[in-house]
């Protein structure tokens, strides 16, 4: 068995998995969170493969998972990976029987410095800590991660698996910025694209779905949830994407605005008198959905459009609008699309925003069939109808098994 413990690690939580790669099924997942707060949070959850599986002690177990949670102070990320660490001993699986074979690390920015899963050394871990100025709300907790981690696991090897490695096959005409060459050099300012392990595992397993070679499809993969992005896949190639130097550019999202017009910032600098760090927390915040409609989970705004709610309405119009200007921009960049597929918490759930994301886009071959559409599924499902000429796919997006896999790679 290829079994790898998968780490997502921010500056005061951590998330975690202990996944088998071989067959792609969680033993594990948990949460670690408020760390370095008053009260700290640990919920683990272990997961049975069947009805008769036994638990850690041996006894028969007639339910699929099983949750505990603690609540106590967490110092710190070493502090939270050894109550991990109690989880598993007191709660299951053992780590002696499912022991894992590497860590795998989320890490949202790599920069142009990392394109594939890297193994970690301490070189690795000062490059990720130098790039936190591309992402300082993400990276510094990713090298608190790892680092705890390496003195929990010293005899495995970690790895870590980047957000924008993805998209480091991008074309310098989609990742280049149109500023002065020699500032953009000098500060690394260029579009990396991010979400780059969601939309490689969709894609991929479009493909596989359908039967059809990777090498052969043109894809649209829309990652939508609180944070979202769409990215134009060739060959299995990422040639373009939404999201910029940072996630905050392309699509509406839950708090951030998206796409913008960069004097905006400096008419409300001027007019508003707002700070650097005051326009920062409005556009990435107090914008999106939640700056229109009040609202930032997308169950709730649909709530309000059904009710007549004025704002609501027109923050999810807004939201379709934006999603429907990047699906004609990269159909029209990939030259058509043979797959579209949705995935994330709104893309996987929201028949309402799929529907209306491709509404206009008729005159490209696509046809969405309403039954299709609204119905619920777990896995992976068609819903387009049989004579559209672009397969419209939804698809569960799992990271985690991504990180795993890639992991096994790096490692084997």
């Amino acid at each position: 068995m290829s079994i790898v413990l998968v780490i997502n690690s921010g500056s005061s939580s951590f998330k975690y998995q202990l996944i088998d790669t071989d067959s792609g099924a969680p033993y594990a997942s948990g949460l670690v969170e408020r760390i370095g707060q008053p009260t700290g949070r640990v919920k683990h959850t272990v997961f049975f493969s069947g009805p008769d599986a036994p638990d850690a002690g041996g006894a028969a177990v007639t339910a699929t998972e099983a949750t505990t949670e603690r609540e106590l102070p967490i110092a710190d990320h070493t502090a939270g990976f050894q109550l991990m660490l109690d989880a598993f001993a007191q709660d299951g699986p053992s780590l002696e029987a499912h022991a894992p074979v590497a860590v795998g690390h989320r890490v949202v920015h790599g920069g142009a410095r990392f394109f594939e899963p890297t193994l970690i050394t301490p070189l690795v871990e000062i490059n990720i800590d130098e790039l936190s100025v591309l992402a300082p709300l993400h990276n510094p907790g990713a090298l608190q991660g790892i680092r705890a981690a390496r003195a929990a696991f010293g005899d495995l090897p970690h790895v870590a698996v980047f957000d924008t490695a993805f998209h480091q096959t991008m074309p310098p005409a989609s990742y280049t910025y149109a500023i002065d060459a020699g500032l953009a050099e000098a500060h690394r300012v260029r579009r990396y694209g991010f979400h780059g392990t969601s939309h490689k595992f969709v894609s991929e397993a479009a493909a596989a779905h359908l039967g059809r070679p990777l090498a052969d499809l043109r894809q649209i993969v829309f990652h939508l949830g609180n944070g979202a992005s769409v990215s134009a896949i060739a060959g299995g190639r990422s040639v373009d994407t939404s999201m910029g130097l940072t996630p905050l550019e392309g699509l509406v999202m839950g708090t951030r605005s998206g796409d913008v017009d960069p004097a905006v910032i400096f008419h409300l600098a001027r007019r508003a008198e707002m700070t650097i760090s005051e326009l920062d927390d409005l556009l990435n915040k107090r914008s999106g959905l939640l700056g229109l409609s009040g609202m930032s989970d997308m169950r709730d705004v649909e709530d309000g459009v059904e009710r007549g709610d004025a704002a609501a309405t027109l923050a999810f119009e807004v939201y379709l609008h934006r999603l429907r200007a990047y699906a004609g921009s990269y159909l029209a960049e990939l030259g058509g699309a043979d797959v579209i597929s949705f995935t994330a918490g709104v893309g996987e759930n929201s028949p309402r925003v799929r529907a209306g994301a491709l509404a206009t886009l008729g005159f490209a071959g696509i046809e969405i069939d309403p039954d299709r559409n609204a119905e619920r599924g777990r896995g992976i499902r068609r819903i387009s109808t049989d004579a559209s000429r672009v397969t419209v796919l939804v698809v569960p997006t799992n990271e985690e098994l991504e990180i795993a896999r890639q992991t096994v790679d790096v490692t084997s």
